[in-house]
């Protein structure tokens, strides 16, 4: 009696500290017993095992059952040695079972949280995957998820997105992201205050992973600027997401339900001039001049490609040479490129040579010149 009592009593604790309930534990090893006994000579083709939560007591009862499944008969048929049966399974049944309820708990604790924000620390990086240990559980990172040009050296730290939960039979697989838009989402939920409180609203995002981010967002009070709140004092906030994301580049634009201003604030920083819009099939012609044409596409056409995803509207950029002609004064330099000097600003370099033009020179040059082809004009009409 007395090693029962022992028994029930560390049962009981195991339980508490396992969080499993002691019937949960007990039906598993009332189960287990029963394929244990059934496997001896003679043993009864069906029995139930009871065990006495009080006292521990185990018994086992062979039974004879009628075709419709009934107890037609029951004796008590436990053996001599069974205690010491009952103690070897009652050691593998509710290892087994601990082990597989973690697994449930772990599983039970990831499962709705996909598209939640995580950060563990690198436990393996190879051209295959990448595994990151999040406590009490790991989480893949396969290349597929990973943004291009990172590097995930082993014990650094790293935030990332939930975008599956799996549950196997060794536990939970949890899938997570670093090219996933909804990292961004997630991080200036974390920076900015205003937005997780719904003051600020992210109304539209697109996002070309480890180079360029696109973010328009709105305000729910007139007294709380949303660009500002996003990009914080002097830019503190932006950053902080901007280090996360290891330099990634994020344009921070005013959202407005007038496609219009949405797709100019969408082509930040370049400078629009007019745009036509095609309401029937959502298109815009969007134009510029020619020393902002370069800055409105993009490197390899970004720019533009990312206005357009956040806007839903197909975006076509063009030179404003119609309206916006080239100066002609001096030939020799009619015709060039708008290129990047050393200090970042767009000049213009004349295709035969000569000295380069900066964006106000060349509107200076356009003026004068349309001036002088007025006088012409007129001096034409008084003859």
């Amino acid at each position: 009696m007395r090693n029962n009592l022992e028994f029930m009593d560390a049962l009981t604790q195991l339980a508490r500290e396992k969080g499993i309930a002691v019937d949960t534990l007990m039906e598993a090893l009332a189960n287990a017993l029963v394929a244990a006994y059934k496997r001896r000579p003679g043993a009864a083709e069906e029995a139930v095992v009871t065990i006495d939560s009080e006292t521990g007591e185990i018994r086992v009862y062979g039974q004879d059952l009628d075709d419709e499944g009934n107890v037609i008969r029951e004796w008590d048929d436990t053996p001599e040695d069974f205690g010491r049966i009952a103690a070897q399974t009652a050691k593998q049944v509710i290892a087994q079972r601990i082990r597989e309820v973690e697994r449930e708990q772990k599983y039970d604790e990831y499962a709705g949280r996909e598209g939640d924000i995580v950060t563990g620390i690198v436990q393996q990086s190879d051209s295959r995957l990448t595994l990151l240990d999040l406590g009490k559980v790991e989480a893949l990172l396969p290349p597929a998820e990973q943004a291009p040009f990172e590097r995930y050296e082993h014990g650094s730290r790293v935030k990332a997105y939930i975008v599956e939960v799996r549950k196997t039979t060794k536990g939970p697989q949890i899938i997570v992201s670093r090219s996933h838009p909804g990292l961004v989402k997630r991080l200036f939920e974390l920076e900015v205050p205003e937005i997780l409180s719904g003051v600020v609203e992210i109304r539209a995002m697109s996002r070309e992973p480890g180079h360029r981010t696109k973010v328009a967002v709105s305000s729910n009070d007139p007294n709380v600027d949303a660009v500002g709140a996003c990009v914080g004092t002097r830019g503190s906030r932006v950053r902080m997401i901007i280090n996360e994301l290891h330099g990634e580049r994020i344009d921070v634009v005013p959202y407005s339900d007038d496609p219009g201003k949405f797709i100019e604030a969408s082509l930040q920083p370049a400078h629009i001039r007019e745009i036509v819009l095609n309401e029937e099939e959502r298109s815009a012609v969007v134009f510029v001049n020619d020393y902002q044409l370069s800055l409105a596409i993009g490197r390899e056409g970004q720019n533009a490609r990312l206005a357009a995803r956040l806007t839903g509207w197909r975006v076509d950029i063009r030179s404003d040479n119609d309206t916006f002609e080239q100066p002609q004064g001096g030939g020799e330099w009619a015709e060039g490129e708008w290129v990047e000097d050393e200090s970042g600003e767009m000049v213009w370099r004349p295709a035969e040579g000569g000295e380069t033009l900066s964006a106000e020179e060349w509107n200076l040059a356009v003026e004068s010149n349309s001036m002088d082809q007025d006088t012409d004009d007129q001096k034409d009409e008084g003859k």
